[in-house]
């Protein structure tokens, strides 16, 4: 058969299996020859070549028989490596029990995972046979802003991504939206295959365990499933708290883990809340957790904040050179956006963006037009209990002591500088404030408010006590 009756009949294949189909399995394929009645395809994968062997192997026979050619069985043969034993289908469509290239099967076969492999894979020169989407090349240690709330959960990843003997397992990294988790799981693995590409890294979601523990139990192929990520280097799991509940996926997970720290391969987990707080999980699969370093992710402060918004402004204005941004906008946004660091990024392209499309220069007026939704819904608003809470909570007394009619100097100051913040952080009236304070006269908050406003200005102590507790709740 020649190239051109190859083109002609894959037209027809496309007008049937329709166009996602054509491109995602039979356009990569690559006829070779025909030999004594075997008509030879060379593929990216083995599981490509299986895929096709299980779903396309009879219509394509059909198509190559009514074409004049001759043909009983199709093969297919990986093309980054010919010396492999192809994978044939007889006119029945039966596939033949050979061996697979399991990490090329089962990586290929996830999802939209985010991958970073040197086993396993073909040569660069060669080209790339995964056709997992790659990491993000914007997450590296680099562009990685390091403040006080995340110092040690970078510290913690850069010693892991420097390699060598494995210090602490697992590393798991915790905390809220926005705070980095993924950036650094990325960094990690970047650096990683940078310093050594033969290392096999498998960085992937929970979501896409979950899936492929899934799909391994419907077609049966566990022990495929289970080579593939025993032989793993470095396995890298976002998001865990998502196999909560799942009883099946935990047990697996738990087995999987168990393997690989028995191999003393590292593990990385990230999670959105510590390991002893993810409800529905498993009690051993959380003690396997909690057994290496445990490191928290802390909301952003403003000065980290500001730092990433610097950060950002650099990079933006390589897109736009000529734009200018006043004195104070960075540090009015880092001071009303503070929930998320994507939602300040966010706001920070688009604030560029609409200035670029206006021709203006960026000061507070544009700044407060173009974001008006975005600086609303970071308005948070601060209970009279919250304050209370983290004012008890900083000066180590009971949250009953605030509120109640105990006069000592030890519970009256921290009532007083409750009071104060209530003042200035809410929008409650004075009556308000003392009814929350165990039903004190309005006067007496006024008193209290006026006492640390005098305090602030002669007392460093209250001064830096009012002032950590403000950034705290703001944050």
């Amino acid at each position: 058969m020649t190239e051109d009756n190859w083109g002609r009949l894959r037209q027809r294949l496309l007008k049937t299996v329709g166009q996602n189909n054509f491109t995602t399995w039979i356009e990569p394929l690559e006829f070779t020859c025909v030999e004594n009645g075997v008509a030879i395809f060379n593929v990216p994968t083995n599981f490509m070549g299986n895929y096709v062997s299980q779903n396309f192997a009879d219509l394509i026979l059909h198509e190559l028989n009514i074409s004049g050619e001759p043909v009983q069985r199709l093969a297919f043969r990986v093309a980054a490596n010919t010396a492999a034993r192809p994978t044939a289908v007889d006119a029945a469509g039966a596939a033949d029990d050979l061996p697979l290239d399991l990490d090329d099967e089962a990586l290929t076969d996830l999802p939209r995972a985010r991958t970073a492999t040197g086993h396993g894979a073909a040569p660069k020169d060669q080209g790339e046979t995964l056709q997992a989407a790659p990491l993000d090349p914007r997450f590296t240690f680099d562009s990685f802003v390091v403040g006080k709330p995340n110092e040690l959960a970078h510290a913690a990843a850069r010693r892991v991504a420097e390699g060598g003997p494995v210090t602490f397992n697992p590393l798991v990294l915790y905390g809220g939206v926005g705070l980095g988790k993924t950036h650094l799981m990325h960094a990690i693995a970047w650096e990683l295959t940078a310093r050594n590409p033969e290392l096999n890294v498998l960085y992937l979601s929970a979501e896409q365990f979950m899936y492929r523990f899934v799909q391994a139990l419907r077609e049966r192929k566990m022990m495929d499933f289970k080579h593939l990520f025993r032989s793993v280097d470095v396995l890298m799991v976002d998001d865990v708290q998502f196999i909560a509940g799942k009883d099946s996926t935990q047990e697996e997970f738990f087995h999987t883990f168990n393997a690989l720290v028995d191999q003393n391969k590292q593990i990385i987990i990230s999670a959105d809340r510590a390991p002893g707080e993810i409800k529905d999980l498993e009690d051993r699969v959380r003690s396997r957790l909690q057994c290496g370093l445990v490191v928290d992710l802390h909301p952003t402060d403003y000065e980290l904040r500001l730092g990433i918004l610097q950060s950002k402004v650099a990079q933006q204005m390589q897109t736009y050179p000529d734009l200018r941004i006043a004195d104070g906008v960075l540090e009015f946004l880092a001071h009303r956006i503070s929930t998320n660091v994507r939602v300040l990024e966010g706001a920070l392209t688009r604030l560029f963006a609409f200035a670029s499309l206006v021709g203006r220069e960026i000061d507070m007026e544009l700044t407060q037009d173009c974001l008006a939704d975005v600086l609303r819904a970071s308005e948070r608003k601060i209970t009279v209990e919250e304050i209370q809470r983290k004012v008890s909570e900083y000066y180590n007394i009971r949250m009953s002591d605030i509120i109640g009619p105990k006069r000592l100097r030890s519970y009256a100051r921290p009532r007083q500088v409750a009071m104060y913040l209530c003042k200035q952080l809410t929008s409650r009236s004075l009556p308000e404030i003392g009814r929350r304070f165990g039903g004190r006269d309005h006067t007496t908050v006024m008193h209290g408010v006026r006492r640390i406003e005098e305090l602030k200005t002669i007392d460093g102590q209250i001064a830096e006590d009012v002032e950590m507790l403000r950034r705290s709740l703001e944050a």
